[in-house]
């Protein structure tokens, strides 16, 4: 079915998602601070749960899940399904093309 893999987007247009969904609770670059949410600098490739000096839910760190491009994918249609107890309290980007961007940026943004 469409929309259910990541395929490469927009950088660009995901950097503008970034700033209007993200930005309020997230930081991308290297020795930036957690905000409400965690510095996500180096994010592809760290287990859930793993930021340093962020203080996570049981639920996202026992998700235990890699991050990379698929997996944000996923998770960012819907948090609190993908892992149920986190209290990330974004409801999700529905269009695969908003993720597929939003993934894109971050990817070229947190390495």
């Amino acid at each position: 079915m469409a929309g259910d893999k990541f395929e490469a987007g927009d950088a660009q247009k995901g950097a503008g998602i970034f700033k209007t969904r993200c930005a309020q609770c997230h930081t991308l670059e290297a020795g930036g601070p957690h905000k409400v949410g965690p510095n996500l600098h180096g994010v592809f490739g760290r287990k859930s749960g793993q930021a340093e000096g962020f203080s996570y839910t049981a639920a996202n760190v026992n998700k235990a899940v890699t991050w990379d491009e698929q997996t944000l994918f996923e998770y960012l249609e819907n948090p609190k399904k993908y892992i149920p107890g986190t209290k990330m309290a974004f409801a999700g980007l529905k269009k695969a093309k908003d993720r597929n961007d939003l993934v894109s940026h971050l990817k070229e943004a947190t390495a």
